[in-house]
């Protein structure tokens, strides 16, 4: 997806496309025509950025920063594990934009420590870009608030219920400290979401009554490995298959889904009950189900049921629908160029039932940039660290219910002290593993019934 462009309207790219086009994209949005001043706290206007965890998110949310209006960025300093990422993006950056990209070799740091030497290059007023790897978040949210830095943080923010509650106390005291953290749910800054939603709010739609939610792709297998060096650095290099490093497939993917239907219910679910399981001809060696189906509950008993399927030569589908007493909607829209949310005329999903449309979606990962640097800027308020954690901890209630095979409620996932791996701050590239392979290069895959991560 061409996270720059803000003069065209979504369509089927990936977001990791970006930068083919970014560097000739200016930003245009309804704050392009707002005289914003420069109160930046550093010695010029600029705000600098740190980046740290160099992949397609982060390069792509770095070209989002450069193109935002108001006033001048500059990425300042750059992190990873690997160098081959580092390089390569400071590469592909340097050649789309520039003298934007201030990043000298003694500004590039790779290791388990670079957050902390990169988020050190800042000063009052700049953003540490925290778009790695989820294991490592909640340590790098807290290091980054510390330093009095503002952050933006990638989803996913943690992958277990411990990492939850690091990230709602950290961003407890970034509050405190006036301190702003955008989080990248950038469905939230979606104008055709926020439409329909202040049309269900208004009473559009009727009461809310079932939400249901699929993400269907065929890819995400994983065969055997054998890794060329450190262990734990080789799960790092395909951090989706470990459940430890990423939170699982279906939570990289299916967040943003879970939290739509928190956002449409205006609640978080009270429980979380699910089934899943994996092709009976199945090699996947990594901890990820093939398929997941996960029904939420939320107070007032409205259902939302949230499914996800990674297996080629199936029906695949990224949508969300949206079911009331007086109608249907469609609140997520993909593969469709314009993107629109929709509201039907009676519970029939259909183009010529249509009775509302919202105007076409602009860029909303540009939009949740744009509103971030506002907000540093003429120092509103912004802090997205608890909504983010919440997201997160229903995404892990219905993951946890899949995998265990059990009914898991709030309570239970927020009290939780489970952690899959509880020594991640000490973690070197010497480090053991959290997890390993048995002899057929498998490694471990919850079985309901046995499995807990809560």
């Amino acid at each position: 997806m061409n996270r720059a462009n803000l003069q065209t309207t979504i369509g089927p790219q990936t977001r990791r496309q970006f930068l083919s086009t970014a560097g000739k994209c200016a930003a245009t949005t309804t704050l392009a025509g707002v005289a914003v001043p420069h109160v930046h706290a550093a010695g010029d206007d600029s705000i600098k950025l740190a980046l740290i965890g160099c992949g397609g998110r982060g390069s792509g949310a770095v070209a989002n920063a450069l193109s935002a209006p108001g006033g001048p960025v500059k990425l300042f300093a750059m992190a990873d594990l690997f160098e081959d990422r580092l390089k390569a993006s400071h590469q592909t950056l340097a050649k789309q934009f520039g003298d934007k990209i201030d990043v000298t070799p003694e500004r590039q740091f790779i290791g388990f420590d670079a957050y902390r030497k990169a988020i050190d290059c800042l000063g009052s007023g700049d953003v540490a870009m925290l778009t790695g790897y989820t294991a490592f978040r909640s340590l790098q949210l807290d290091y980054a608030v510390q330093k009095g830095v503002h952050v933006f943080m990638e989803k996913p923010f943690a992958p277990d219920p411990v990492g939850v509650r690091q990230i709602i106390h950290a961003g407890e005291i970034a509050e405190q400290k006036n301190l702003k953290i955008a989080a990248g749910l950038m469905w939230r800054h979606s104008n055709a979401r926020q439409a329909m939603i202040q049309r269900i709010r208004d009473g559009a739609m009727g009461q809310i009554q079932l939400l249901r939610a699929y993400r269907m792709e065929s890819g995400y297998q994983f065969g055997p490995r054998k890794w060329t060096g450190s262990e734990l650095l080789g799960q790092l290099r395909v951090r989706w298959a470990f459940l430890w490093a990423s939170s699982g497939i279906l939570i990289e993917l299916m967040v943003h889904q879970v939290d739509e239907c928190c956002w449409i219910k205006d609640a978080w679910p009270v429980s979380a009950h699910g089934i899943g399981g994996r092709a009976a001809n199945s090699d996947n060696c990594g901890q990820n189900l093939d398929s997941y189906a996960i029904e939420y509950t939320f107070p007032d008993g409205t259902k939302a049921m949230v499914n996800g399927r990674y297996l080629p030569n199936c029906h695949n589908e990224f949508a969300t629908y949206v079911h009331g007493t007086k109608c249907a909607g469609q609140f997520c829209v993909w593969g469709a160029s314009p993107i629109n949310t929709r509201i039907y005329r009676d519970q029939r999903i259909a183009a010529d039932n249509l009775a509302w449309k919202s105007e076409p979606e602009v860029n909303p990962w540009q939009a949740e940039w744009n509103v971030l640097l506002d907000a540093i800027r003429n120092d509103r308020p912004h802090n997205e660290a608890r909504r983010a954690a919440y997201a997160d901890l229903a995404s892990i209630m219905g993951r946890a219910a899949v995998h265990s095979g059990k009914v898991i409620t709030w309570e239970e996932a927020l009290a939780s002290k489970f952690q899959f791996c509880p020594n991640v701050a000490s973690l070197t590239a010497d480090s053991p593993a959290p997890v390993h392979a048995d002899a057929q290069g498998r490694y471990p895959a919850p079985v309901p019934g046995q499995w807990s991560e809560i």
